[in-house]
């Protein structure tokens, strides 16, 4: 196998209208990768390599490990395969959280498996409420043309997801790519973590799959009052979203869509 960044190359047969042949193909990369806070064993997740700076500064993020990002003094690569990522924080700071022993493994689909209850995962976060962003429908409506453009990876090997964050015009800020759903958010997350630019107030995040609770969840952590997606919400993001003010759109296609959680925001022609 040919590998380049995220992608590797590999031969396939394929069978089109009666007739096989010998083809190359890209195919997206998973490989594990090992969180480690302060020389202790933190998550292992499965995800595509490139941009795991990011992906452990915004996991511990929306997973209400590091409340205080200036806690953490530094996050790099700790092995030669790149697949061990060592973040040090401060000693004694006040804004790190250990978590409770638990199984952080997860998979590439699924941002939440492993963990002990469903209220352990409601990270405590500032409820939306009172954010007073405002964001026209027909600026939502451009947004799923502006994330397909800027997926390279996504046009090689149809076979990930992403996340982008826009400002309230629509100005593209930040995309990211990976296999998995939940790492996409929490890369977008972890760049805002590094760049300081936390809570991510007058923001619109857009998911390139479905909502589920965890991508709410991580939303709502980082301070994003409008979340939208291509495709359908599940109940609980719903519900997680009425409760703490949070704006959330889905079924984006074309000039269609629908408005669960607080439709104030969003200024209709």
């Amino acid at each position: 196998m040919k590998r380049d960044h995220g992608s590797t190359r590999v031969d396939v047969v394929a069978l089109r209208s009666g007739e096989h042949e010998t083809r190359s193909e890209m195919l997206v990369i998973e490989e594990p990768l090992e969180l480690r806070l302060d020389g202790a064993p933190l998550s292992i997740t499965m995800r595509t390599p490139g941009d795991d700076i990011e992906l452990a500064a915004g996991f511990l993020v929306t997973e209400g490990i590091v409340a205080d990002f200036g806690a953490v003094s530094s996050i790099a690569h700790c092995d030669e395969t790149r697949n061990i990522v060592e973040v040090r924080t401060e000693p004694g700071a006040a804004g790190v959280f250990v978590p409770e022993a638990r199984h952080f493994f997860a998979s590439s689909s699924c941002g939440i498996c492993g963990k002990a209850t469903l209220e352990a995962l409601r990270t405590r976060a500032h409820a939306l409420h009172a954010d007073a962003t405002r964001v026209d429908a027909s600026v939502l409506a451009e947004l799923p043309a502006r994330l397909r453009a800027a997926q390279p990876l996504f046009r090689e090997t149809g076979a990930l997801h992403a996340a982008a964050l826009f400002d309230a015009n629509g100005a593209l800020l930040c995309v990211r790519e990976d296999v998995g759903r939940h790492n996409a958010v929490d890369k977008v997350v972890g760049w805002a973590a590094l760049e300081r630019r936390l809570p991510l107030s007058e923001t619109i995040l857009l998911a390139s799959g479905r909502l589920g609770f965890e991508i709410a969840q991580k939303a709502l952590v980082a301070g994003i009052p409008v979340l939208a997606a291509i495709s359908g919400p599940s109940s609980l993001a719903v519900e997680l979203a009425r409760e703490n003010g949070m704006t959330l759109v889905a079924f984006l296609r074309g000039d269609a869509l629908n408005v669960y959680s607080a439709a104030e925001r969003i200024r209709f022609a």
